[in-house]
């Protein structure tokens, strides 16, 4: 199922400030990236009623399995994506930057060939 590139987004930050924090909260998702807490607000409303993250009585976000399925697959992307581009002389800040928009619309064929080319690097 695709879902809409900001919710991608949404789920990936929230899959990297759970590993880097232990416990998330929306206003953890604002201050990381930059956008006002009533847009992060209406963004965990959204993702909570599709079914891709739970929030507690505390407002802690946790993903769902659907919601992790598809932060994993945008994180790895990103990931192999940077690694790429560093790899061929793009320095690593723009690297990253250019693979967060790159993320969303690599096919499958490509993003299995990236992963055999980069796995003999």
């Amino acid at each position: 199922m695709k879902i809409q590139e900001s919710a991608e987004n949404y789920l990936e930050m929230i899959l990297m400030l759970t590993n880097r924090l232990g416990q998330v909260r929306s206003i953890d998702i604002a201050n990381e990236m930059n956008f006002s807490k009533p847009s992060v607000s209406i963004a965990m409303k959204n993702l909570r009623t599709n079914g891709y993250v739970d929030v507690d009585n505390k407002g802690h976000i946790k993903l769902t399995e659907k919601g992790l399925s598809i932060a994993n697959s945008v994180y790895e992307r990103h990931k192999l994506l940077s690694q790429f581009l560093v790899h061929i002389g793009v320095n690593e800040e723009t690297a990253k930057k250019d693979a967060c928009k790159m993320e969303h619309d690599l096919s499958d064929e490509s993003l299995i060939k990236l992963r055999e080319f980069m796995a003999d690097k």
